[in-house]
């Protein structure tokens, strides 16, 4: 989003503009002087005054004050000598006006008002005669001054409904970051738990497979080895059903609308099914009824990691895998434990992360470890009211 600068200080071109100003001022005052009471016409110190009080508008953005000061060191002469006192008008506007613009009121009121005062003191001293004048003149001055302070109070507020849409737009923008950011991470997620769980499982059923073509070519077990197959098979099949779903939510104009994409408590028994058929023993305990989406996707995810990881490292035929679901009053507490050896493959990877990162999307919190002596546990709690 562009910003205009609104700061008439730090203006593109303002010193040449404020020179520009400054000598279209100086020649209206020469003007003024020339056409206006020819019997006050300056002489020679008064012309001197009159053009050199219009140098200090130069730095009426950057030294307000100072140039109030000095125009009142220059003009205060030159209304002492009884020049022509209309001529200093002009100038006189635009410093006042300048200050009232950039100081604040108090200030403006305290600098100006001494300002004028002591500028009609002189006057009033030189020549009584020019009293309505002096009154005129200062009038049209403090008019000034109000509009200067209002002009202050207008760039106030702009800058301020500015600000707000800069910052509006800026939270927008990080808000949409952090929306892309949270969804690349839940992707990642869908796809890390779907893809190792099916991995996981067509691996051990290949083994099994490959165990029986080799253990006794003789007597081959094509029983065996057609239901290891089947098995991956409809491993395979399962996997690309969630693949699809999971890269139909990503499309603009999918078909994700027509179905629910999120996994539930329901879908336990058929993860308990596919562990069963890698070789484990798993023993499925649920004491749930219906519970928030967003909390039976976790739970569900977090049962399918852990049984994965058991799988993949229990390191035994006979693997024993206890799953528990329960829901309590506030929180449903989901426990998946396992008795492996831990001599399986440990290489580092997402897993755990990512089941603290479903804990976590749901308000929730998690818990993994090592058991005494042999196995591993993972303890959930996500609060039923998740707050996300």
């Amino acid at each position: 989003m562009a910003v205009v600068n609104r700061d008439p200080r730090t203006a593109p071109h303002a010193t040449r503009n404020d020179v520009l100003a400054a000598v279209a001022v100086g020649a209206v005052a020469v003007v003024v002087a020339l056409v206006t009471d020819p019997a006050r016409r300056p002489d020679a110190l008064g012309w001197t005054l009159l053009l050199a009080a219009h140098v200090p508008i130069v730095w009426r953005r950057r030294r307000p004050l100072l140039m109030l000061a000095a125009e009142a060191a220059l003009l205060l002469p030159y209304h002492s000598l009884d020049n022509n006192h209309t001529a200093p008008l002009p100038v006189s506007v635009v410093a006042v006006y300048s200050v009232a613009t950039t100081c604040r009121p108090l200030y403006t009121l305290l600098t100006t008002g001494t300002a004028l005062a002591a500028a009609l003191s002189v006057m009033m001293t030189v020549n009584k005669h020019q009293a309505a004048e002096a009154l005129r003149t200062s009038g049209w001055v403090i008019a000034v001054v109000f509009v200067g302070i209002a002009v202050r109070f207008h760039r106030q507020y702009v800058a301020a409904v500015v600000e707000r849409a800069v910052r509006a737009e800026r939270t927008r923008e990080e808000e949409a970051r952090r929306r892309v950011a949270e969804e690349r991470l839940r992707i990642a997620r869908d796809l890390h738990d779907l893809l190792a769980h099916s991995i996981t499982l067509i691996g051990v059923r290949t083994s099994v497979a490959a165990h029986v073509l080799n253990a006794d070519p003789g007597r081959l077990d094509r029983a065996a080895v057609a239901k290891a197959l089947d098995d991956i098979a409809e491993t395979c099949r399962t996997a690309r059903g969630e693949l699809r779903t999971t890269l139909e939510v990503l499309r603009e104009h999918g078909t994700a609308g027509a179905r629910d994409p999120l996994p539930d408590l329901h879908g336990l028994e058929g993860l308990a099914e596919a562990a069963r058929s890698a070789g484990a023993h798993v023993e499925l305990t649920i004491d749930a009824g219906e519970v928030p989406p967003a909390v039976g996707a976790a739970a569900y995810r977090i049962v399918q990691e852990a049984l994965t990881n058991a799988v993949r490292h229990g390191g035994r035929r006979d693997l024993g895998i206890r799953v528990g679901v329960r829901a309590g009053e506030a929180a449903l507490r989901v426990t998946v434990t396992d008795d492996g050896a831990g001599t399986g493959d440990s290489t580092p990877g997402l897993g755990l992360v990512g089941m603290r990162e479903r804990a976590r999307s749901v308000g929730g919190t998690l818990d993994a470890g090592p058991l005494p002596g042999k196995g591993f546990e993972v303890t959930a709690v996500l609060p039923l009211g998740g707050n996300p």
